[in-house]
């Protein structure tokens, strides 16, 4: 089995960073595309930002420029730093890869929080 382990949120100001990383472990697998997610309460998750396995990246409107994805294969490893946050950046963070195990599975983190205060 894999599992994704998320670290890095917490509590900011405003214009604040924050550095989130999500390490995968386990065994025998191989690990696809990779993204963060985030969940604000009484919103539907969304989609932050995704990098695919050669590092092609994309990103949220609302983060562009702000928020950098990248990831460490040989770690097994996905960050991503969050510069200049905002208040409506708060939310819980979750991190998702698709990985083939056998088939080709979605798997996602517990999540970690983030506060921005204004």
């Amino acid at each position: 089995q894999v599992q994704l382990v998320e670290s890095g949120g917490g509590l900011v100001q405003a214009g604040g960073s924050l550095r989130l990383s999500c390490a995968a472990s386990g065994s025998g697998f191989r690990i696809n595309a990779m993204g963060w997610y985030r969940q604000a309460p009484g919103k539907q998750r969304e989609l932050v930002a995704a990098i695919t396995s050669g590092g092609r990246t994309n990103y949220a409107d609302s983060v562009k420029g702000r928020f950098t994805i990248s990831r460490d294969n040989a770690k097994n490893t996905l960050y991503l730093q969050m510069n200049s946050l905002k208040p409506e950046d708060t939310a819980v963070y979750y991190c998702n890869a698709n990985i083939l195990i056998i088939v080709f599975s979605d798997y996602w983190g517990q999540g970690t929080q983030v506060t921005v205060s204004s």
